[in-house]
């Protein structure tokens, strides 16, 4: 009986052995967690791409803003801050073209990828020229942009003006002594995210989209 129950373990030992589920349980671990590493990185390409795009190609103020624009007398002088807001012009049909050839140029339909390409474009297009002392003249969008440069307010109300015309909502942030601009860009990044806002400060010219150096 020995030798028959000594054969009988040795036979069931050699059965466990060859069991095709207990050989294979370590494979399937290999190959789950392969398919799921690459599940992760395609989800996290396509997302995380799809979040933070970068813009291409962001074109100079000479390739986009039309040469002789009839701008007249176009500067006033403002006694409010809250008058800013009258000089935002998406609807000026100018405004939107050149708003429009940059986001066309640097971007595909990505919005958040627009939005970038039209802060850059006037962050490193340009020149910040403050007023004199005391006084405020504020230039509407189109001859900021035709001229090159201006004061904080005027190259603030340019990039709400430019955004608002691809359909960004905008609004201006008051400082003392500074205006800069905070937009509603809900599919952004969260890294780009304040409180629900973007902040922009073409001003700051080693600002990055979304940084607040004021904050």
């Amino acid at each position: 009986m020995d030798i028959e129950e000594d054969l009988k373990m040795h036979h069931n030992l050699n059965d466990d052995d060859s069991d095709p589920k207990r050989l294979s349980w370590p494979v399937k671990v290999i190959l789950s967690l392969f398919l799921l590493l690459i599940i992760t990185m395609w989800t996290f390409s396509y997302y995380g791409g799809k979040l933070d795009p970068e813009p291409r190609n962001i074109p100079t103020k000479e390739e986009v803003v039309p040469v002789g624009i009839t701008l007249g007398n176009t500067s006033t002088k403002i006694a409010d801050y809250q008058e800013l807001y009258k000089f935002i012009t998406p609807e000026d049909q100018e405004i939107k073209r050149i708003a429009d050839r940059v986001a066309a140029q640097s971007c595909d339909r990505d919005r958040v990828c627009q939005a970038k390409a039209l802060f850059f474009f006037v962050r490193d297009n340009y020149d910040y020229i403050s007023d004199p002392i005391d006084s405020e003249y504020i230039e509407y969008p189109i001859e900021f942009l035709s001229i090159g440069g201006g004061d904080c307010e005027s190259g603030t109300i340019a990039l709400a003006s430019l955004l608002e015309s691809i359909g960004i909502y905008t609004e201006l942030v008051f400082i003392p002594k500074h205006v800069y601009l905070k937009i509603k860009l809900p599919e952004a990044n969260n890294r780009y995210q304040k409180g629900g806002w973007v902040y922009l400060d073409w001003t700051c010219k080693g600002c990055g989209f979304g940084e607040d150096p004021n904050s």
